[in-house]
């Protein structure tokens, strides 16, 4: 049977709709059944496809009711962060490819405006769907669009972000007709933290009250007892109001963003009667929905964190595939987790901070081991690192444990308030380079770039998890001042991890093999991929020198120097972009020397790298094993 005929089978309705179009021409009676086939269908293809599992089943309904009732791709839906846009890219053509979602050549994970003209926004980091929307609700008002519905979809973890806040304070300030929907099922990646996500959790609205001012509002506005001028004198007032009668405040309404609801976000009949009754409001306004991460399958639902992204399980009986473990190498964020706790045992200064991903950084384990001394701060990576360096101003030393990505929405703090002062930050920079299937906006490419141009910051990558915790120890020791350590996703390569950690001298690289000729300079766990290309080299009789660089900055000139004078050719092998990283901080300290050697850079050019598998996203960026090992034998056979 094929994919199609399995889909016209068992999802005689789902099959039927090739876009939002054909939804609309059913029954509003029919979407409840429309939602069980979205679900069954992510069910069967995530169980041999992994991708993100309970945020996209929680949203269901949501997305169904937005289609039905909006004209996409003509109105706007921007996601916040994309996990839950699964039913979206099902419902928008891309059903019968969902098979290929997160691989090479096929769909994106996240929402990507390239792959679609129903995706509006590039979605990846959480918090921007806010500000995006608006300024596309915006521009629809001043190019003559005023018919333009713009809706955008935000988690309850999403929103306590800094950029959310940004963003709803600007929609105020601006004439426009923004919907904001909160998905508010009480559970991020990890559960949320912060008083905003427990004053989420508890707010309600009389519905009554709701519809009764809507009513009053238009009336007036009819008569000419009120115009937009006074709108927002009133709604203070109103709100107000509304504050003395239930007992609490509104902190949206506090903004000027009328607010409605907690409504049921299962409840997709009722959905698509609310979205038809708010979408030709007037101004600023936010629809509060709950829903239950991993709805409608019940090992999802409890446990919503593990089934974030599972990968792949039974469908019959949600056992998740885990592979046998034993005697492999452990993950480096868990060997990062391990050696935490160890030094932290010793070291009564250390502190862990993480924002909003304690288990995707094993910094969970500091946490069960030293609750009082570990922060998750939420998603708030600019406040994670500021608040370092409060820490580290008192005589702390926090431990920051970031996804290389979105530490880049921290890189202003890096700079401004820790790295001028100098404070003793230790930035434990998780899922550098190359990620998979996660994609473009996931990859770590930049750090080592965007890092090394910081003076007095020490940028360092391990070339195995002895290293990683040998780096670990000599941060913290004192006088090493702001450091970064960066390491990949994944497992590493030592089975025999637990090595007696030693301090590591700052700006010092090693040479692992002597050869002639040609030198490879690598840093960080890509040097594995060129230990694997010179043992199959030196099998045929080829030997070239590798030198483990370790450190960035201070990078080792005395052993590039050295390189530079008893070689005739360099090749630089990081995964990250060439351009600002290992590779240009050589080829400075080559033509410095003014000596007669050339370099050749490998790494990642000056593009985006969708989605696949690290393997073939390696091979892509022509730093995987076969590929250094070609290009290698290609440069002895000129020389």
């Amino acid at each position: 049977m094929t994919n199609k005929e399995y889909i016209k089978e068992n999802f005689p309705l789902l099959a039927a709709i090739d876009s939002p179009a054909d939804l609309k021409k059913l029954p509003v009676e029919q979407l409840p059944q429309v939602c069980d086939e979205l679900r069954q269908f992510m069910i069967h293809e995530l169980a041999t496809n992994p991708g993100h599992f309970a945020s996209s089943m929680g949203a269901v309904e949501i997305i169904v009711a937005l289609h039905y009732v909006l004209d996409t791709p003509h109105d706007r839906i921007v996601f916040d962060v994309g996990h839950q846009a699964y039913a979206h890219k099902i419902l928008t053509g891309r059903r019968d490819r969902f098979h290929l979602n997160r691989t090479m050549d096929g769909l994106s994970g996240f929402p990507n405006p390239n792959e679609s003209e129903y995706d509006t926004f590039i979605a990846g980091h959480a918090s921007n769907s806010i500000s995006a929307a608006l300024g596309m609700s915006i521009a629809s008002q001043l190019s003559n669009n005023p018919d333009r519905k713009v809706v955008a979809v935000i988690g309850d973890a999403s929103i306590s972000g800094g950029l959310a806040f940004e963003g709803l304070n600007n929609a105020a300030m601006h004439d426009n007709n923004l919907l904001i929907i909160l998905n508010d099922n009480d559970m991020s990646i990890d559960r949320p933290v912060g008083a905003l996500s427990h004053y989420i959790t508890n707010m309600s609205t009389s519905k009554r009250y709701n519809n009764m001012r809507y009513k009053t509002y238009q009336f007036m506005r009819r008569h000419g007892v009120i115009g937009d001028s006074g709108k927002g004198i009133v709604l203070r007032f109103n709100n107000a109001m509304k504050s003395m009668l239930t007992g609490q405040q509104n902190i949206f309404e506090g903004l000027n963003i009328r607010y409605f609801g907690p409504f049921d976000g299962h409840d997709v009949i009722k959905l698509v009667k609310t979205f038809n009754d708010v979408k030709e409001m007037k101004g600023p306004k936010i629809l509060h929905l709950h829903t239950k991460k991993g709805k409608g399958y019940e090992p999802a639902e409890a446990d919503p964190t593990t089934w974030h992204a599972p990968g792949k399980f039974d469908e019959e009986t949600g056992e998740r595939v885990t592979g046998n473990s034993e005697g492999k190498p452990l993950k480096f964020q868990d060997v990062f987790g391990k050696t935490l706790v160890e030094l932290a045992h010793s070291n009564d200064n250390i502190v862990g901070i993480t924002a909003a991903m304690p288990g995707g950084t094993s910094i969970s384990m500091m946490q069960e081991a030293f609750p009082a001394r570990t922060f998750d701060v939420g998603i708030s990576e600019g406040h994670a690192v500021t608040f370092a360096g409060g820490l580290a101003k008192e005589g702390l030393h926090p431990f920051v444990a970031i996804y290389s990505s979105f530490l880049q929405r921290g890189y202003d703090e890096i700079i401004h308030d820790v790295a001028i002062a100098g404070w003793p930050v230790t930035f434990c920079i998780d899922r550098g380079g190359l990620v998979g299937e996660d994609g473009v906006t996931h990859h770590g490419m930049f750090d080592l770039a965007y890092l090394r141009c910081i003076p007095g910051l020490t940028v360092s990558a391990p070339i195995n998890e002895h290293d990683l915790r040998d780096l670990m120890y000599t941060s913290q020791l004192e006088g090493k001042g702001p450091f970064s350590i960066r390491y990949p996703r994944g497992n590493g390569v030592l089975v025999d991890w637990k090595n007696e950690m030693r301090e590591l001298p700052v700006g010092r690289g090693r040479k692992l093999r002597h050869g002639e000729k040609v030198a490879v300079l690598s840093i960080g766990h890509i040097g594995n991929n060129v230990i694997r290309a010179l043992d199959r080299l030196a099998q045929e009789g080829i030997n070239a020198t590798h030198c483990d660089m370790i450190f960035l900055k201070p990078l080792d000139e005395d052993l590039v120097n050295e390189v530079v004078a008893s070689h005739s050719h360099i090749v630089t092998v990081e995964d990250g972009t060439i351009m600002g990283g290992l590779g240009s901080a050589v080829a400075e300290v080559v033509a410095r020397s003014g000596a007669h050697c050339t370099v050749t850079r490998l790494g990642i050019h000056d593009e985006y790298i969708d989605q696949g598998t690290v393997a073939q996203q390696q091979s892509k960026c022509g730093i995987d094993a076969d590929s250094i090992y070609n290009t290698l034998k290609n440069l002895f056979s000129t020389l």
